[in-house]
């Protein structure tokens, strides 16, 4: 039946973000669900931290290298199109996982080598993903819209790991049986979105993909709240070695580092929760330090600890740390950049931020390998700290900020 007219227009976009919502959901239970396989495979394998180190580098090595480049193409070409791509090429990955396991593979080289096609995906999704939301809703729509993709990632990162380490009992090939449908599910929903057609008539252009970087580096406070979180998740990595903590020291097996898993994103949604009834108006600069520092402090604590509440306890403290840190460098990226260039933004924050995880997981792994797994976790903790002393120093202007600005006049 054939439709017209503004609100017959308006009902299709919501559509498309019904399905959009779904396909994120799927995909990061997915991925939540597979990272508890791959970490415990990985070190059932090798009982070598460095391993578990290698599958973070792994990822970071694409993702970084084409983050940019992503950012660029996710604002000329068919965003929906994009996106179909990098699940496709996540769901590649995941069968490759799959077909190593069902063959009784004991080399970890498949494995990487499916990690490194996850973080090429995963450089394409993040630009594209974050560009294609407000293109999806009526404006009006759009405050929920976003509302409601928060509450289903949260939902998902909460319960991913702990699906995923109950069905690791059954065998890591079935964690990868599920994940793939997922995917595919995944590709299937983004594939019935309606086309984004590309701006026509522009070029990629070089100088183009590093203007977020220039722009970034113009401003004190933007710097300064991107770097803080960088350094601190690069050396705050504990969430690495969690395979190690579960098997080694808590002795929990898949179902318990499944849950540990999950304690950094109960702290986080319960955090997001609260900032959403009480949003931070006032000492912005302090409440980012205090983030990062939480952090820091629930990092150290982790690493001493040897039983399961108290880990617990320290990992739900972390997410509320990260979260807090995560929602003030949100709101100064949207409102200290224009909108002609904040998908390049946004490509840089996903590269100084989304990269740091995995090329975290590799630091705590290496020095895990070096210096034993608690050393690693707590000086990684202590590094964190000192990082919040040394920025508090370094961005003065960030440290003193008490609003946020105002919202840049061409971002409007």
């Amino acid at each position: 039946m054939a439709t017209s007219g503004p609100g017959a227009l308006a009902a299709f976009r919501e559509r498309d973000f019904a399905l959009y919502a779904s396909a994120r959901f799927l995909a990061t239970l997915a991925w939540q669900m597979q990272s508890v396989a791959v970490g415990w495979q990985v070190y059932a394998l090798t009982r070598d931290p460095l391993a578990l180190g290698l599958v973070g580098l792994a990822q970071f090595l694409p993702f970084v290298t084409l983050v940019l480049p992503a950012g660029q193409v996710s604002d000329r070409a068919d965003r929906r199109l994009v996106l179909v791509a990098a699940y496709t090429t996540e769901v590649i990955a995941t069968a490759i996982l799959l077909s190593f396991t069902a063959s009784g593979g004991t080399s970890t080289w498949p494995i990487l080598a499916a990690m490194a096609l996850f973080g090429s995906g995963r450089a394409f999704w993040m630009p594209a993903g974050q560009a294609i939301t407000p293109t999806l809703v009526p404006v009006p729509l759009f405050p929920s819209a976003i509302a409601i993709n928060s509450t289903l990632f949260q939902a998902a990162v909460i319960g991913g790991p702990a699906l995923g380490g109950l069905l690791y009992l059954a065998g890591p090939h079935v964690v990868y049986s599920c994940a793939l449908a997922l995917l595919l599910a995944v590709v299937a929903l983004m594939a019935s979105v309606r086309p984004r057609a590309a701006r026509a008539g522009q070029a990629l252009r070089g100088r183009d993909v590093m203007e977020g970087l220039r722009f970034v580096f113009e401003r004190r406070t933007l710097l300064g709240a991107i770097s803080l979180d960088l350094f601190a998740v690069l050396f705050g990595g504990a969430t690495a070695l969690l395979p190690m903590v579960a098997s080694d020291v808590l002795r929990v097996g898949p179902p318990g580092l499944g849950v540990l898993r999950t304690a950094p994103a109960v702290g986080a949604a319960l955090t997001a929760a609260w900032l959403a009834l009480r949003p931070v108006r006032r000492h912005v600069g302090r409440w980012i330090f205090a983030g990062v520092g939480l952090f820091g402090f629930s990092t150290v604590v982790f690493g001493l600890s040897r039983s399961l509440p108290l880990s617990l306890a320290a990992l739900a403290l972390l997410g509320a740390g990260d979260m807090l840190s995560v929602y003030v460098r949100h709101m100064l990226v949207q409102l200290e950049t224009p909108d002609e260039i904040r998908g390049r933004v946004s490509a840089v924050n996903s590269m100084f931020i989304g990269a740091s995880n995995e090329l975290g997981e590799f630091e705590s792994g290496l020095v895990a390998r070096w210096l034993g797994l608690v050393p690693a976790i707590v000086l990684g903790g202590v590094a964190t700290l000192l990082v919040v002393a040394d920025s508090m120093r370094r961005f003065p202007q960030l440290r003193r900020m008490d609003r946020f600005p105002e919202p840049d006049p061409r971002a409007r």
